[in-house]
C-alpha cells in the first residue's frame, strides 16, 4: 500500500518534501549524543542529510566526538549517493553498543562536507538530542534518522516500507 503523506503543521517539515537525491545542510541547533551517562558527541557544527521519506540523519564533526570510546567495527555498506560507510562500536563503562555509529571515510560529491563525520543510531545509544528535544529512533535496523516533533511522515523503516 502506498504511503499517505501527513500534512505538516506550523514549524514542521514533511519528510515527503525532502529531495532525492538527498540534500546536505548545516544544522543551526545543537546536537548531542549520550551513552552510559556520558556525552559522547556534542556539536554546534553538525550537518543533516534529508532524503525523501526518511527522518533527517545528523552528522557530527570528529573533533566534537569522544573518539576514544569508538572502535572500528567489521562490515560496511554502500549508499548510492554518498559511497561506502564504515561502522563504529561504542564501548564505555562496561557497555558495548555494536555499530552505534557510522561514517564515510571517502565520500562522493556533493557530500564532501561530512567526510569523516559520524552519525549515530538513536536506537543504539541512550539519548540523542536536537536542541533541547530528545529524538526518537527511526524504526528498523538499516536507516538512522532521528524523529522529532519538527517532522512528520510516514517514515521509511518499518517492515514493508523498504520499497517506498
Amino acid at each position: 500500500m502506498a504511503p499517505v503523506r501527513i500534512e505538516p503543521g506550523p514549524g514542521q517539515e514533511s519528510v515527503w518534501d525532502y529531495p532525492r537525491p538527498p540534500r546536505l545542510e548545516a544544522v543551526a541547533e545543537p546536537l548531542k549524543v549520550v551513552f552510559a551517562d556520558t556525552v559522547i558527541a556534542e556539536t554546534r557544527h553538525g550537518h543533516r542529510v534529508l532524503e525523501t521519506s526518511h527522518p533527517p540523519v545528523y552528522y557530527f564533526p570528529p573533533e566534537d566526538v569522544a573518539l576514544e570510546h569508538l572502535v572500528l567495527a567489521g562490515g560496511s555498506s554502500v549508499c548510492e549517493f554518498k559511497g561506502a560507510a564504515v561502522y563504529w562500536d561504542l564501548k564505555l563503562a562496561g557497555r558495548v553498543a555494536a555499530k552505534a555509529a557510522w561514517s564515510y571515510p571517502e565520500i562522493w560529491p556533493p557530500y564532501e562536507a561530512i567526510r569523516g563525520h559520524l552519525a549515530f543510531y538513536a536506537s543504539r545509544v541512550d539519548a540523542c538530542y536536537l536542541g533541547e528535544e530528545r529524538a526518537g529512533a527511526q524504526e528498523g535496523d538499516f536507516y538512522g534518522g532521528w524523529i522529532t516533533s519538527k517532522i512528520v511522515g510516514p517514515f521509511k523503516g518499518p517492515p514493508g516500507t523498504r520499497s517506498w
